[in-house]
């Protein structure tokens, strides 16, 4: 019993994620972490063809290996997302949810800031002039 709400909550988290690369307000790297989580409790094969998916191996890896995200990410991230959220904001004139979107806003900023911030790795096949020197 307990593997099979693992696997049905690792295909929703999974589906929420392919959505979140669509739709800027959803996040995408919570919900595979959710994905890889659940799948490595439930079965081998399920979790080879998660870890072999082109969003895993897009978002997840880099972000498991180098324990953070480049700026560049970061704001292919956040500014999206601002910019819908910035829109409903000045759209509805709903109090209630003006505030939840401030404190939708305020909280990704919290969370992105506290992940770390790395440097583009320039790959070794990439060669400068002066790298021979």
């Amino acid at each position: 019993m307990k593997k099979v709400l693992f696997t049905i909550l690792g295909f929703l988290s999974f589906v929420l994620a392919a959505i979140g690369c669509i739709v800027p307000i959803l996040p995408t790297v919570p919900f595979l972490l959710i994905s890889s989580f659940c799948f490595v409790k439930t079965s081998d094969k399920i979790n080879k063809w998660f870890q072999n998916s082109k969003l895993y191996k897009k978002h997840v890896i880099p972000f498991k290996e180098k324990k953070g995200m480049t700026l560049k990410a970061k704001l292919m991230i956040l500014l999206p997302v601002y910019a819908v959220l910035v829109v409903l904001f000045i759209w509805k004139e709903i109090l209630a949810m003006r505030i939840v979107i401030a404190l939708v806003l305020i909280a990704k900023t919290i969370v992105f800031i506290k992940i770390k911030t790395i440097k583009k790795e320039i790959p070794k096949t990439e060669k400068t002039a002066y790298s021979e020197w």
